[in-house]
């Protein structure tokens, strides 16, 4: 397998835009990605289009990418439409990594992209709620009617966790506030004023104990990556951040095994032979603010049962030993779900390179993403994880 490299990345403002569609977020994204990258439209081999709830949002259908990008340039182009719930971004960069490894082509556009927004709420929590086996029974003993089905499915785990290891709600709160504080230092970032401890116990309840601040919100965006081979990459001006290992599990029918987060970050691991203690920044995926502390241990950013001694240290902060979502993650940068695996990339890119301004961890070489989507069998239906360092 060939070395691959990240050439170009770009991104839209994450937030709700009514009057927006996915046209104009994918062109957007892309044009941005190839001018961060010095290259055109045509040095672009194949294009990987992550997108989860357009048939349910806007009933865009089948020839997503297609459609979207249909005023690029990029018309004609191998395009592959790639859906994976809200792991829709990193699946497709997965694809487009293998692509590129396997000599298949030397450089490949990884576009995530998605539309939540819709003047019918019930429509957007409604494609949420497609993203588990419709057949298989809900958790014994949770509760419903939030209107927002994996929020009680999150609350339910968070319940769960809280009685294992003594947690309580202002721990997550502490999650809340180290994510807005960074996401008032990103542009791009759909919440971008701070917060207190005090003040996210005091919003409202959605899903006990998840109140509306420890929940990720609703929103539209796009990301672009541009990736291309090493031999490629010398050909131009590209300072190359590289893709050191991709990995990707789907969980067990019966639930058996370790959590799919688990897998996937021992195999990212072994893959590109580190471990968590090389890793200086982390983009991970906390659609709820316990996500991030249940995710420390299962990317072994700490010992099990140390997630809140962790989390109460400072030490994932910005500048801390591990800074974990700079960018403010998905509960202040937001979670245009088929857009997020790939804004994750355009954040460590930028930490790598050390152009994330106020943001930046210092002296950051290794980086890695983990994004999930979906629920079955009482995990996530799939997770992906990304390494890369300079």
């Amino acid at each position: 397998m060939r070395k691959v490299v990240i050439g170009g990345v770009g991104m839209t403002p994450f937030g709700k835009f009514l009057e927006r569609n996915l046209k104009s977020l994918a062109e957007e994204a892309v044009s941005l990605a190839l001018k961060d990258a010095g290259v055109a439209v045509n040095d672009v081999e194949r294009v990987f289009f992550g997108n989860a709830a357009a048939g349910v949002v806007t009933g865009q259908e089948m020839i997503r990418a297609q459609s979207s990008l249909r005023n690029t340039g990029l018309d004609g182009k191998p395009m592959y439409n790639v859906e994976n719930a809200c792991a829709s971004g990193s699946s497709a960069l997965n694809l487009a990594w293998l692509s590129v490894a396997s000599g298949q082509c030397e450089t490949a556009l990884v576009v995530g992209v998605e539309k939540l927004t819709h003047e019918d709420k019930a429509v957007s929590f409604g494609a949420f709620a497609k993203a588990v086996d419709l057949e298989e029974p809900l958790p014994e003993g949770m509760t419903t009617g939030t209107g927002s089905l994996f929020m009680d499915l999150y609350a339910a785990k968070a319940r769960k966790w809280m009685d294992e290891t003594g947690a309580d709600a202002s721990d997550f709160a502490r999650v809340v506030v180290k994510s807005r504080h960074a996401g008032s230092l990103n542009p791009h970032a759909q919440f971008r004023n701070e917060t207190s401890v005090e003040e996210v116990l005091a919003s409202r309840m959605v899903s006990d104990p998840l109140t509306l601040f420890m929940c990720s919100s609703i929103g539209d965006g796009g990301a672009a990556v541009f990736i291309c081979s090493e031999r490629y990459a010398a050909t131009r001006d590209i300072r190359p951040v590289f893709i050191r290992a991709s990995s990707i599990v789907s969980a067990k029918a019966d639930g058996s095994g370790e959590l799919v987060a688990v897998r996937a970050a021992n195999a990212a691991y072994e893959e590109a032979g580190i471990g968590p203690s090389d890793v200086h920044v982390v983009e991970l995926h906390d659609a709820s603010a316990p996500a991030e502390l249940i995710h420390y241990e299962n990317l072994r950013l700490c010992a099990p049962g140390d997630a809140l001694a962790l989390i109460r240290s400072g030490d994932t902060g910005i500048g801390g030993r591990v800074s974990v979502n700079p960018s403010g993650g998905l509960l202040s940068r937001g979670h245009p779900v088929g857009a997020t695996g790939v804004a994750q990339i355009v954040e460590l890119t930028q930490q790598l390179r050390g152009t994330a301004g106020a943001r930046q961890r210092p002296g950051a070489k290794v980086a890695l993403a983990e994004n999930n989507g979906g629920q079955l069998a009482g995990d996530s239906a799939v997770a992906l994880v990304t390494i890369l360092s300079t």
